[in-house]
């Protein structure tokens, strides 16, 4: 059960996150018809330009929401079948055998056993678990490299599989989405950015939101600071980057007041239907980027920022130097949208296991503040 907002609770809980070492950070909480956005720190380090609740952002995974509701929507329309075989669709891109055993809901939810692009993409940025012998340079090396999302798939699929179709848990890869993407395209006829954009963002209304078609971010915005693990030192801006590397898997820009609207309009059922929310819902065990263990369903997961205080939903988000978490409780009434302008703070131990951060307490408990008052 939430408590009424805290304004000054809220306010405090934000600047601790500041104070405890992300440059600038913003947020929304909402409560029924009482809402509170708040700010604290600063947008650019070289100027002390301060951040301000309305900026856009890069808001990383939070884009799967977008791109699974896009996908349910030509499921309610006929055009796809959510248990069906992606080979019906795209068998140039998973042929064979492989095809015939991924369904469209085994991508949406992880349990295709497509293995994760990134690695290959990106050499040097060694991922989970191999975090030990990770390097920051491919940032720089293909900061405006237009990548071919034929090409990445083809990354994905030739990779070792993660496990066999449907498995659990499952594990989290953006080739899952990138197949889901490729898979609008060829049942829509039109790119898969303008597909989400009239079906789910124009949908809703959100007027601050995009899928960007070049590097730059428009608009008020922050700048955006990855420290690679303490690798890039000090954290350098990267909010200028080519997001071809991930496209509608991981590439949206959004602000947090249009990040809550889209999920109160979802969990009304104003996005897609009541059964289509409910199979969003429904979920099965994956693995995380992160080697975590979670809960997820059709591009939502449950969460819970504090044992027993009850459970939201949503996604969190990750780009380049630019993190952002977006939670509804499942009635509706309660909801927080945050962004942050640094990215991967924490120190790697001997083994490559991140280490505790001020910063993690700090956001663990602004998130208890807003979301259970």
């Amino acid at each position: 059960m939430s408590n009424p907002l805290d304004p000054a609770a809220l306010d405090a809980a934000l600047e601790n996150v500041h104070r405890a070492g992300v440059p600038g950070l913003f947020a929304e909480v909402r409560d029924g018809d009482e809402v509170w956005r708040g700010a604290a720190g600063v947008a650019d380090l070289a100027t002390g330009r301060p951040v301000t609740a309305g900026m856009r952002h890069r808001v990383g995974s939070i884009t799967k929401t977008f791109t699974a509701a896009a996908v349910l929507r030509q499921v309610e329309c006929g055009h796809i079948g959510l248990d069906a075989p992606i080979g019906r669709y795209l068998p140039q891109l998973v042929p064979g055998a492989r095809g015939d055993a991924i369904t469209v809901r085994m991508l949406i939810n992880h349990t295709s056993g497509l293995a994760e692009y990134l690695p290959y993409a990106y050499p040097s940025l060694k991922a989970f678990p191999d975090l030990a012998n990770t390097d920051p340079r491919s940032l720089d090396d293909l900061r405006f490299t237009r990548f071919d999302p034929v090409e990445l798939i083809a990354m994905g699929v030739a990779a070792p599989p993660t496990g066999a179709p449907g498995a659990t848990p499952g594990v989290y890869s953006n080739t899952n989405y990138l197949l889901l993407s490729a898979l609008l395209e060829k049942v829509t006829g039109t790119t898969a950015e303008r597909c989400i954009t009239r079906t789910v963002i124009d949908h809703a209304g959100l007027q601050d939101t995009e899928l960007p078609t070049d590097p730059h971010v428009q608009g008020p915005h922050s700048r955006m600071y990855e420290a690679w693990f303490g690798m890039i030192d000090p954290p350098r801006d990267y909010s200028v980057y080519d997001m071809s590397w991930v496209g509608p898997a991981a590439s949206l820009i959004s602000t947090v007041a249009d990040l809550n609207r889209f999920y109160a309009l979802l969990f009304a059922g104003e996005i897609v239907s009541p059964s289509s929310l409910a199979e969003m819902r429904r979920t099965v065990r994956v693995i995380s980027q992160e080697g975590k263990t979670i809960d997820y369903g059709l591009g939502l997961h449950p969460m819970e920022a504090a044992p027993g205080q009850g459970v939201f939903w949503g996604h969190g988000g990750s780009a380049w130097g630019a993190g952002a978490l977006s939670l509804i409780s499942p009635d509706g009434g309660r909801q927080l949208s945050v962004a942050v302008n640094l990215q991967r703070w924490n120190a790697l131990d001997a083994s490559g296991r991140p280490q505790p951060h001020p910063v993690d307490a700090a956001l663990a408990a602004f998130y208890r503040v807003a979301l259970y008052g």
